[in-house]
């Protein structure tokens, strides 16, 4: 590298610095929306906006957008290009609410992969897909490895679902557990001493034995979240609610099975429920695309990444942990989830 090059990239990493200084300073952003980066910032990390990527080129009067939920459903990041986990939960939801706002999309292919996860995180994207539908929108959804609880709520409204035979499906149902450490503080010699002002406010304590009224209360809240899940499959696979209730005992099922119950139309990979989708709306010329961040290579480094938390522009590992263990329930406080496995 020669004098001049050393002087530019001096200048470049002194700007940069400077900026990140700057973030710190004014502001540490917490927002619930994808953050939009602008400046320096997007400069070197990229405008962390959500843009379009064309797959295939077509018809861009008449689009296929491919969509991706992989991992947990969780709200356990916003952070866009600086996310690590597999799924966002909020740049997912502005996906669908930006196919919303684009009348040039003829169609929805949705690759679903996730074990499910917070039941009103589902309901959030179940909501917004809803909104999909009645636009008109045809969607098709291709489970891959797994398509269970959570996952597969927000494909019972789908056109049409393929699976492979290797897909894990179903475990309709609503899981809430916890630990009671009650027998364990008694040959301890621990007490608990808690003050409340009803017999009900510790309800789940882990530091007590579960009452007969406690048993009641969390069975029935329960009991109530399962019964939003069968509504939403029986309406979306055009089953009565007792038809439902029969094959949703919590049991997980293959491919094929899920086919000879109802729950997936075909069997298939990606591709076939692409090929399908294309056949049978008239949509073989259409453009395809997704969406992904903008981004820059220097977002990806180490040094990028260890930047972006200082400035506050990426969470840090103890803030994830937490975010998520929040978001999907703790021992001590248990939250109901449409999850295979339970937590």
């Amino acid at each position: 590298m020669n004098k001049r090059r050393w002087i530019a990239a001096a200048i470049a990493a002194g700007l940069f610095i400077c900026s990140g200084v700057f973030s710190v300073i004014t502001n540490r952003p917490e927002q619930e929306e994808t953050q939009t980066l602008q400046g320096l910032n997007a400069l070197f990390y990229g405008s962390n906006a959500i843009e379009e990527t064309t797959l295939v080129a077509g018809d861009q009067d008449n689009r296929i957008v491919r969509l991706s939920l992989e991992g947990t459903i969780a709200s356990s990041s916003s952070g866009g290009l600086f996310t690590t986990e597999s799924y966002d939960h909020q740049r997912f939801l502005e996906e669908l609410r930006m196919i919303q706002e684009d009348p040039t999309i003829g169609g929805i292919l949705m690759e679903v992969n996730t074990p499910g996860g917070g039941v009103y995180e589902s309901a959030e994207i179940a909501r917004e897909l809803a909104k999909i539908k009645e636009l008109g929108i045809p969607m098709y959804v291709s489970m891959k490895n797994m398509a269970a609880s959570g996952g597969y709520y927000i494909s019972a409204g789908a056109d049409k679902i393929f699976a492979t035979d290797e897909t894990i499906t179903g475990s309709i149902g609503v899981i809430m557990s916890g630990l009671n450490y009650a027998g364990l503080f008694e040959k301890l010699g621990i007490e608990d001493n808690t003050y409340k002002s009803g017999a009900l406010k510790d309800v789940g304590s882990a530091t007590r034995e579960p009452t007969e009224a406690d048993k009641e209360v969390l069975q029935t809240y329960v009991d109530n979240a399962y019964g939003r899940f069968v509504k939403i499959v029986a309406e979306g696979r055009g089953m009565t609610e007792e038809a439902v209730r029969k094959i949703a005992d919590g049991r997980i099922y293959d491919g094929q099975q899920a086919v000879s119950v109802g729950l997936v139309d075909e069997i298939g990979f990606p591709e076939d429920t692409l090929a399908a989708m294309q056949a049978d709306l008239g949509l073989e010329d259409a453009e395809i695309f997704s969406y992904d961040v903008s981004s820059t290579g220097f977002a990806s480094t180490w040094l990028g990444s260890s930047l972006a938390e200082l400035q506050g522009l990426k969470e840090s590992n103890t803030e994830r942990v937490i975010q998520l263990m929040e978001s999907l329930g703790t021992s001590d406080a248990p939250k109901p989830l449409y999850y295979y496995g339970g937590e």
